[in-house]
C-alpha cells in the first residue's frame, strides 16, 4: 500500500508538472502580448513596464516557466512590488496581492460548498438507487427513477434563482445565502450554505441515484451473489456484504471526479448565490483579464482533480478485497 502511494504521489506531480506547463505556454505564449493581459484593464504605462520586468517577456519561455516553478517552492521577487513568499502562484497586477493568497481567501467557501453538498447527494442519492434496486419494479423504483430524470434535466442557475425567491424572499424558511467561517459560528455556516448546498445536490442525487440503481441491479443478479443467497444467509447480509460493496467501485470512481471538480470551483452555483469562491474568482479573472490569477486557479483545479484520484485508488482496496495495491 505505501509503495502504490508513493508511485500515485510521484505520478500526480509529474502530471501536475505537466499540466502546469501547458497551461503556462497556452495562457502566454499564445497571446500577442501577455504582459497586457496580465496587467489587466486597467494599466497604465508605467504598471505595463513594470509587468514586462516582472515577468521576463523578454526571457525565452522555458526560462519564463522556470521562474514561475521556482516561485512555486522558493517564492520569488517582483520589482517595485517586493517578495512573494513560497507557494508563489504568480502576482495579481489587478488585485495588488500575490495569487496564492486570494486563493486561499476564496478556498474555504469553495471546499464548505463541495463538502456540505457532497453530504446531501450521497446520501440521498445513494439512498435512493438502493430502495430502487431493492424495490425494482415497484412504485418505489418507478418513482426514483423518474424524480433523477427530472432532477438531471434542471439547471442550477434555473432552480437557484426560483429556490431563493421561494424559500428566502417570499417564505422566509432559508436564511439568504453567505458563507460565515465555520470557526467562527458553526450555526451561521449551516444556515448561510444550506440552500447552496440543496440546489447543488440536485443535480448530484439525480446522477447517483441512476448509477446506484444500475450496479446494484447488476450486482444482484451476479452467479456470486445467487450463491449466497442459496447457502441460506440473510437478504440484508447478501445485500450489504457481497452487492453493495461490489456495486460501489464505479460510484467512488465518478465522486472522486465530481469533487474534485467541486473544489476546483462550482462556477455556477458560487455565481447564483453569489459566494465568493474558486468558481467566481476564476469569473472576475476573465472579465478583468487577470492573467496570473486565472493560471493560479487553474492549477489549483488540476492539483484538486488530481488529488481526488488518488484517494480514490486508496478507497478501492478498502471496499473490495479484490484489489491489491502493491
Amino acid at each position: 500500500m505505501f509503495r502504490f502511494l508513493i508511485r500515485r504521489v510521484i505520478g500526480a506531480l509529474v502530471i501536475l508538472l505537466v499540466i502546469s506547463a501547458v497551461t503556462f505556454f497556452l495562457f502566454y505564449a499564445i497571446p500577442r502580448d501577455p504582459a497586457r493581459m496580465a496587467c489587466g484593464k486597467v494599466c497604465d504605462a508605467e504598471l505595463l513596464e513594470q509587468v514586462r520586468v516582472n515577468l521576463g517577456i523578454a526571457d525565452p519561455m522555458p526560462v519564463q516557466y522556470w521562474h514561475w516553478l521556482q516561485g512555486i517552492f522558493v517564492g520569488r521577487d517582483y520589482a517595485g512590488i517586493g517578495h512573494c513568499n513560497a507557494p508563489c502562484l504568480g502576482y495579481s497586477f489587478t488585485n495588488s496581492e500575490p495569487v496564492f493568497e486570494t486563493i486561499k481567501t476564496d478556498l474555504p467557501t469553495t471546499i464548505s460548498l463541495a463538502l456540505g453538498a457532497a453530504f446531501f447527494f450521497l446520501i440521498i442519492g445513494v439512498g435512493a438507487g438502493m430502495i430502487a434496486a431493492v424495490k425494482q419494479g415497484t412504485w418505489m423504483d418507478k418513482t426514483a427513477s423518474s424524480l433523477s430524470l427530472l432532477g438531471s434535466s434542471l439547471q442550477i442557475y434555473f432552480v437557484g434563482y426560483i429556490a431563493m425567491f421561494f424559500l428566502v424572499q417570499q417564505l422566509g424558511v432559508l436564511d439568504p445565502p453567505s458563507y460565515t467561517p465555520f470557526t467562527e459560528n458553526p450555526g451561521a455556516w449551516v444556515s448561510g450554505l444550506l440552500l447552496p448546498w440543496l440546489v447543488l445536490s440536485i443535480i448530484f442525487t439525480a446522477n447517483y441515484t441512476r448509477m446506484t440503481r444500475s450496479q446494484l441491479v447488476e450486482q444482484l443478479s451476479e452467479d456470486y451473489v445467487r450463491t449466497a443467497r442459496a447457502k441460506g444467509l440473510s437478504g440484508r447480509n447478501v445485500f450489504f456484504r457481497f452487492a453493495w460493496r461490489g456495486a460501489m467501485g464505479p460510484i467512488v470512481t465518478i465522486f472522486g471526479i465530481d469533487m474534485g471538480t467541486l473544489i476546483g470551483g462550482a462556477i455556477i452555483t458560487e455565481s447564483t448565490f453569489s459566494l465568493q469562491g474558486l468558481g467566481t474568482r476564476a469569473v472576475r479573472a476573465v472579465t478583468d483579464s487577470d492573467l496570473p490569477m486565472l493560471l493560479g486557479v487553474t492549477v489549483v483545479a488540476a492539483t484538486a482533480i488530481v488529488f481526488a484520484n488518488i484517494l480514490v485508488d486508496l478507497v478501492y482496496a478498502l471496499i473490495d478485497p479484490r484489489i491489491r495495491l502493491a
